[in-house]
């Protein structure tokens, strides 16, 4: 809901949509945005099960006894915290910043190391690698180890170990690949 907003109130109203709007190549942003909708909720899907079952190999490594089920709903709920950057980004274009382009639609994202760079000046492979490494990553590690530990039951540095071996670990893992490999 909160992609479609966005697209809607927000991408949608740029002044490139607004020029194009008329023409061949406006139709294909439109489709783009719409395709948008559908390819999330699968993408989204996607990153619950692996990072469940990252999270579910590291309980399984400390011999924790936490079902992938389990891991799943934890990461699921945990994800509700990105929601929150999202809203802030809504608000920020829909109050602030209400003329935007979609330079800066793709550059915002709060609390961000995007931030202290220029989306413009630097090399396009480190784009994502900035905007994912924000500080809502700490809530969402707060929020694994307190999942984790209320199904295990366990002591909580083990949890943090837990959470910082598999979690952390591959998250970082991840963002050196993309830079490695990005075109």
């Amino acid at each position: 809901m909160l992609l479609y907003v966005k697209i809607a109130f927000i991408e949608n109203e740029t002044a490139a949509f607004e020029f194009l709007q008329d023409r061949p190549e406006g139709f294909i942003l439109r489709l783009i945005a719409d395709l948008k909708l559908f390819s999330v909720p699968l993408v989204y899907l996607w990153k619950f099960t692996v990072i469940a079952f990252v999270i579910w190999v590291g309980c399984f490594m400390y011999g924790y006894r936490v079902t992938y089920a389990q891991c799943w709903g934890i990461v699921l709920t945990c994800e509700f915290i990105f929601l929150i950057p999202e809203v802030i980004k809504i608000l920020w274009f829909m109050t602030v910043n209400t003329d935007p382009t979609l330079h800066d639609i793709n550059a915002f994202y709060p609390l961000s190391l995007m931030h202290f760079f220029d989306y413009l000046a630097i090399d396009r492979k480190w784009a994502y690698p900035l905007r994912a490494l924000n500080l809502f990553e700490i809530p969402y590690c707060i929020a694994l180890v307190n999942g984790i530990h209320f199904y295990a039951r366990k002591d909580k540095r083990v949890v943090w170990l837990i959470v910082v071996s598999s979690y952390v670990l591959i998250f970082f893992l991840w963002l050196c690949f993309y830079v490695i490999v990005y075109k």
